[in-house]
């Protein structure tokens, strides 16, 4: 629908209003404010939320993997053939052997209740990124060296080269009973996942170290697997599990975390729902500000139509008018929601200081900070959403220009 430059001209005009229009103008300012606020809410939010997500499902499948085998009983005896089958199936990127096993941890009179995870030394390396303090080459065999989460040595009190004591309460059987096994281990490295709750609670030490504490022997406690595609990893493993049936279960990554993905994605999808209605909002308020603009210019338009202007000719020049407010406010929206995204810790920070209210708890949150992540997609709907409410809101302004009848008006006048 391209415009003539006469019809460019007077819609340029009324975007304009002049000083005796200047409430028309405010009700188009505010609807230029109200458009650029929703749509910058609506890409604020879902690109925190997708942020959340991605990130919490990053941090958990790089330290868990996408899916574990485990053996009925905890302990997989025949773990090296199991193994074999696993990484020879079709779409599996990798595989390794994995201990985890809850126990207790005290230094200095300090106990803390954690999670003792035997690795590969492979599986050991993937942790320098997250590296806050110490070396992870230190972790050896027999070198009875842990790392160990920020929050953990937080909580214990704990630095690099401190030993910290680990007891097995199942420990070896005595005489006089069961005597829980204690054994220290000198912090070589401290961690950071980004995860509150990995932080708080996991021990890491050499696969061989773990077998030994727990007195496990050659056994392992579970297999963990990576494949191509997450969201299809039950397909992937049916094979395996079908071929262990019987002896182990595969859970992936959807079964151990279900309920907190799920609660992420019904909250992502209502926030995204009551968020769309701020647009439609904004679409009344196009409406409202184009209607006072018909009722304001009655007589221009009766003149115009005199002078040979079309019904056409002001359906389009109204349609343009309400949609650049929608298209203004669009833009201003994006180009908001984009500031705020990049400056979000640092405004967080500020409302907690003014407030002081902490509003970022990793306790609650899981991540230690705010995570954002747009999605192009998404975004493009947005931006479908506000330009398509704002066209509907110019129809019927538009179609009222158009059906004044220039002899009634003007023969009052």
């Amino acid at each position: 629908m391209l415009l003539s430059p006469f019809e460019w001209t007077i819609a340029k005009r009324y975007l304009l209003p002049g000083r005796s229009e200047a409430f028309i103008a405010l009700v188009a300012g505010i609807s230029i404010t109200v458009v650029m606020l929703s749509v910058a809410m609506l890409v604020i939010v879902m690109s925190v939320m997708n942020g959340f997500r991605a990130e919490l499902l990053d941090k958990i499948v790089g330290l868990n993997g996408h899916a574990i085998v485990q053996a009925y009983g905890g302990r997989l005896d025949d773990w090296e053939n199991v193994l074999a089958e696993v990484r020879a199936t079709p779409e599996v990127v990798e595989a390794s052997p994995l201990i985890e096993q809850p126990l207790l941890v005290t230094h200095n009179g300090r106990v803390e209740g954690v999670l003792v995870r035997g690795n590969t030394a492979a599986d050991i390396r993937e942790l320098s990124d997250k590296l806050v303090a110490g070396n992870l080459s230190e972790l050896r065999d027999g070198a009875t060296k842990v790392a160990i989460g920020i929050r953990l040595a937080q909580n214990l009190g704990v630095r690099v080269g401190d030993v910290i004591t680990v007891i097995n309460p199942q420990g070896r059987s005595t005489p006089f009973g069961t005597v829980p096994r204690q054994v220290g281990y000198e912090v070589a490295a401290i961690f950071e996942v980004g995860i509150y709750d990995y932080d708080e609670k996991f021990v890491v030490m050499p696969m061989q170290d773990a077998q030994t504490l727990l007195l496990m022997g050659d056994s392992i406690g579970m297999i963990e697997v990576k494949v191509t595609d997450p969201d299809r990893v039950g397909a992937i493993l049916d094979p395996v599990q079908r071929a262990l049936a019987g002896r182990a279960v595969i859970s992936d990554w959807k079964t151990i975390n279900a309920s907190l993905f799920e609660a992420l994605q019904v909250e992502r999808v209502a926030m995204a729902f009551a968020l769309s209605f701020m647009v439609l909002v904004a679409a009344f308020n196009i409406l409202s500000s184009l209607v006072m603009l018909v009722r304001a210019k009655t007589r221009d338009i009766a003149i115009m139509r005199t002078m040979g202007a079309t019904r056409q000719s002001l359906i389009k020049i109204f349609v343009t008018t309400g949609f650049t407010v929608g298209l203004i406010g669009t833009l201003a929206g994006l180009i908001l929601g984009s500031i705020v995204l990049f400056f979000r810790e640092g405004i967080v920070k500020g409302i907690g200081a003014i407030t002081g209210q902490d509003l970022w708890d990793p306790q609650v949150r899981f991540l230690s900070a705010v995570p954002a992540r747009a999605d192009p997609v998404e975004i493009a709907m947005i931006i479908a959403l506000a330009l398509v409410m704002s066209f509907l809101a110019t129809l019927y302004p538009a179609w009222k220009a158009a059906s004044t009848d220039p002899v009634e008006v003007l023969r009052y006048e």
